[in-house]
């Protein structure tokens, strides 16, 4: 028996439960799981003179030349340009301990310098020799990106070079070299040091017994620990480390190494190459012999451990997340290119303020988790399969913070955490937004019924954050208050309930007052909370996000300032982060610069399908994800941090900061809300008038459940929760 549905509207209607989908059991619909796609050949790209290259392990990753942002600098060029390893016991290069005291102290890590320290990485540049003639650095004809290697090709007198780039599982970087013709390629790199350093104490030595070049790393550099703080000198990030550099080929014959006068360690050697290949490769520990086992393991059994990245992710981007299909194939690669990278930048160091796996952001800025940025991220994760792994440390990792009371405190006893945090350091940049990662928390619970989780969230952490003051962000204090509120019930702290329904009034008509009072502030028409200097940014639309925003305020602002080209928000596409109105006023290069944002657009868009404007959401999100997210020139897609106003792209290349549109996809598009404690699956769908269908498959309650989208009906199949369709 298939469950009955009817015809689309923009209000929620619930129906009666469908016992039918309830009695499937637990195999019933293992058909709707989906055929195994390679994704990595999928998403495969060409980047050269594009963008830099990109990969990552868990805390090595893999620069292949240099773009600052997106201005190219550097080629790439044959061997391991910029490797380096990153497991958050820094922001940049300096490992000094703050001079703040109390509960401002940044701790030990904290550096205003150096976010992309990689680039001034030097490792092994190859410069490739040919009956004698010298061929220094060439740049590749082709460099293409897939998410588990980059695959590099060159022409160098009528020679063809192919090149496999990647990062083990074991976090060594590799490269695979083949020669159509017999070659030698001279390698030289040299030791850590940075623009910013001071000293080297780096030294070097050969072990001719495992054919490895092995560094110990060190130095001083120049840091600023502190906000406002002064300029300080002290350890290197990687100070104590080992860099160990090994091929498959013998280096020692040809090997070269001295001293600069700054100490730094230059090395040089040459190697052979023809069609049976060559490898070479790149580790760095704190143990020096951990390093020296990894990185002869990994040239031995490089070839495997290439078969077993792919395999990794390929079974992450078929299991981990959902499956998604429509007509128009460049909304299928931006989807899959944002999982993608999200699942990418997963990290799990294990020590200090880092014990539980999270995302991150960004690696042409700085790597870590962003308090901000978390507050779509941790949304994002709850959709994984394996929440445990890929959702939950979003949420748990701040709680770090807390628990030592590391914090801003106001006089009102409002208490901020910091942007940014690692081991033992915190960033020292406060703010708000921590309100909306409750929002988050639940919304994982949601979906697994994890009480302990919640437990884990409120415990120490939420409860003890907002117990003083409820910051809100985005008109979201009522629900946050609500939500606080029931998981002090949930979780065993009864005692609480009463704290949390007076911290901030919420009958409905303050609440509504609260709305009135900003709607049409400082004379703007037909806009929410405009502030006093004119400067109208999106957020006026992230308030829309509230469910108690007053559907005739959502309806009149989009029709006023969404739509419109000439003083509104809609630019060369939508959103711009900035109104036209305002542009003609406020124009600091920063203005310029973020132009349009990734996460402007996705709490924007976010407002709208929640006051259930499907129709103008769904068209709207189409236009901004073929324009931001998709190069038409290129043909494929990307993930910039920014756009200027002119549509230059501006900042990071392979930016999380997007995090939020897949968001749009499963909670905008496809309307999907999903309750595992209430037995329940919402579908509120907005399929774009573009489309004729659009297909999800997904895991729920541990089954593959199946909606198929058109434009007549939502089919459903393996659904084992009670179904809702408006």
């Amino acid at each position: 028996m298939k469950p009955p549905f009817s015809s689309f509207s923009n209000l929620w209607v619930q129906l009666i439960p469908l016992i039918s989908c309830c009695l499937f059991s637990q195999g019933a619909y293992a058909e709707e799981k989906p055929p195994f796609t390679d994704y990595c050949q999928w998403l495969e790209q060409e980047i050269q003179g594009r963008k830099h290259g990109f990969l990552a392990g868990n805390v090595a990753y893999y620069v292949g030349g240099f773009h600052a942002s997106w201005k190219p600098i550097e080629d790439e060029t044959i061997g391991l340009t910029h490797p380096f390893h990153k497991d958050l016991r820094s922001r940049g290069i300096g490992l000094l301990k703050s001079e703040l005291t109390g509960t401002e102290d940044t701790g030990i890590g904290n550096d205003y310098h150096g976010w992309e320290f990689y680039k001034d990485t030097r490792v092994l540049y190859g410069t490739v020799i040919v009956n004698g003639e010298k061929f220094v650095h060439p740049k590749p004809k082709s460099m293409r990106w897939r998410p588990d290697k980059l695959i590099c090709e060159y022409e160098v007198r009528g020679i063809t070079i192919r090149e496999e780039k990647f990062i083990a599982e074991n976090d060594s970087a590799v490269s695979y070299i083949t020669s159509s013709d017999p070659i030698l390629i001279e390698f030289s790199g040299h030791s850590f040091y940075h623009r910013n350093s001071v000293t080297s104490s780096a030294s070097i030595r050969f072990d001719e017994k495992s054919n490895t070049l092995i560094l110990s790393e060190g130095g001083t550099v120049k840091s600023r620990p502190d906000p406002d703080g002064p300029e300080r000198i002290g350890p290197s990030v990687y100070t104590g480390m080992s860099t160990v550099l090994s091929a498959s080929k013998e280096i020692e014959r040809s090997l070269q190494i001295s001293q600069d006068g700054r100490g730094v360690q230059h090395y040089t050697f040459t190697i052979p190459c023809d069609k049976n290949g060559v490898v070479v490769s790149w580790t760095m520990s704190d143990e020096e012999e951990s390093a020296l086992r990894i990185s002869q393991d990994t040239i031995e059994n490089h070839r495997p451990y290439l078969a077993a990245k792919t395999q990794k992710m390929n079974r992450l981007l078929n299991e981990e997340v959902p499956w998604f299909r429509c007509p128009d194939k460049k909304f299928v690669d931006i989807y899959y290119y944002l999982w993608a990278l999200y699942l990418m930048y997963f990290i799990e160091v294990g020590e200090g303020w880092e014990t539980e796996n999270h995302t991150q952001t960004a690696v042409n800025n700085f790597l870590g988790i962003h308090r901000y940025d978390a507050a779509f991220q941790i949304k994002a994760g709850a959709w994984t399969t394996d929440k445990s792994r890929y959702a939950y440390g979003n949420v748990l990792t701040w709680k770090h913070l807390t628990e030592n009371d590391r914090f801003c405190e106001l006089p009102n006893g409002l208490r901020m955490l910091s942007d940014n945090k690692g081991t033992q350091w915190h960033s020292g940049a406060y703010g708000p937004e921590t309100s909306e990662h409750v929002l988050g928390a639940w919304q994982i619970y949601e979906h697994t019924g994890d009480v302990e989780f919640l437990k884990d969230c409120y415990e120490n952490h939420f409860a003890k954050l907002f117990w003083k003051h409820l910051s809100g962000f985005a008109m979201n204090q009522f629900e946050v208050a609500e939500t606080l509120e029931k998981m002090a019930r949930l979780t065993g702290n009864e005692s609480d309930i009463e704290h949390w329904q007076t911290i901030i009034r919420r009958d409905p008509e303050h609440i509504r007052l609260m709305f009135d009072q900003r709607w049409e502030m400082n004379d703007v028409p037909d806009y929410f909370a405009a502030p006093e200097n004119g400067m109208l940014m999106t957020n006026a639309f992230w308030a829309m996000r509230s469910p108690h925003f007053p559907k005739e305020y959502a309806v009149a602002m989009v029709d006023k300032w969404a739509l419109n080209r000439e003083n509104g928000f809609f630019g060369e596409f939508f959103p711009l982060a900035m109104s036209r109105r305002s542009m003609m006023e406020f124009s600091t290069d920063v203005d310029h610069s973020f132009g349009y944002t990734p996460d402007t657009a996705y709490f924007t868009l976010d407002g709208m399908f929640s006051q259930g404007l499907s129709k103008q959401a769904s068209e709207l999100t189409l236009n901004h994800l073929a324009n931001y997210n998709f190069h038409e020139a290129w043909g494929i897609p990307i993930a910039p941090e920014a756009y200027e106003r002119d549509r230059s792209l501006f900042g990071d290349q392979y930016s999380n900061f997007n995090a939020g549109k897949i968001l749009l996809y499963l909670e905008g598009l496809a309307g999907l809300e999903i309750s595992i404690p209430e037995d329940v699956l919402k579908i509120r769908p907005a399929l774009p008038a573009a489309w004729d269908w659009m297909e999800f498959r997904l895991p729920i309650a541990g089954q593959w459940t199946r909606i198929r989208y058109s434009k007549e009906k939502v089919k459903v199949d393996g659904c084992s929760l009670s179904l809702f369709i408006p």
